[in-house]
């Protein structure tokens, strides 16, 4: 039983340390955050971040990657075989998408700050990338569907999203539902 609560300590202390990070570089940027300000935003101390993270650059890849997979995990389960497959790629491109909206702050922090942290960040990014174009080449299971060909798609979706972030409008992710899942449909069917 100890050794459970240690875990499940240890795994809220990590969770808000990520959310401290979010927190932190949603208001100072990347640049200008600072450990001190990723622990006061947590609540933690400077002690319990050194036992979870090396320093700010591998916490902030460890929250995007998280915040990656949560996202993937939404596409996932919204798909649902008792529709067509049309209206399963907009159901789960629309929960993507929403699930991005939900967290304005994040998403900044995920598509904008990551870069900051050059090849490092873009190696997280290029990571949590091929892992949905996988998810895609599984999914459509159709031969001319290649992994390059799903990235180009994956990429072209998070550049629309990227796009919504810089003009401040996170909240109309949910608006390119269509537009993404054209995409997504095009390539499926050539």
């Amino acid at each position: 039983m100890h050794d459970w609560s240690l875990s499940t300590a240890t795994r809220e202390h990590r969770s808000r340390l990520l959310q401290g990070m979010a927190e932190a570089v949603a208001v100072k940027g990347y640049g200008e955050t600072t450990i001190a300000d990723v622990v006061r935003e947590a609540g933690v101390s400077r002690r319990t971040f050194y036992e979870h993270f090396s320093g700010k650059a591998e916490c902030l890849v460890a929250l995007y990657e998280a915040a990656s997979r949560n996202a993937l995990r939404v596409l996932r389960e919204a798909i649902d075989p008792a529709h067509g497959w049309e209206e399963q790629v907009e159901r789960a491109i629309g929960a993507y998408l929403h699930c991005m909206a939900s967290n304005p702050v994040l998403m900044r922090t995920l598509f904008v700050e990551i870069l900051a942290l050059g090849p490092e960040g873009l190696e997280a990014r290029r990571r949590v990338n091929r892992e949905i174009a996988d998810y895609m080449v599984a999914v459509v299971n159709a031969p001319h569907v290649t992994p390059q060909l799903a990235m180009a798609v994956v990429g072209g979706i998070h550049e629309l999203v990227l796009q919504a972030i810089e003009d401040g409008k996170v909240d109309e992710l949910p608006e390119l539902t269509a537009t993404a899942a054209a995409l997504v449909m095009a390539v499926a069917r050539r």
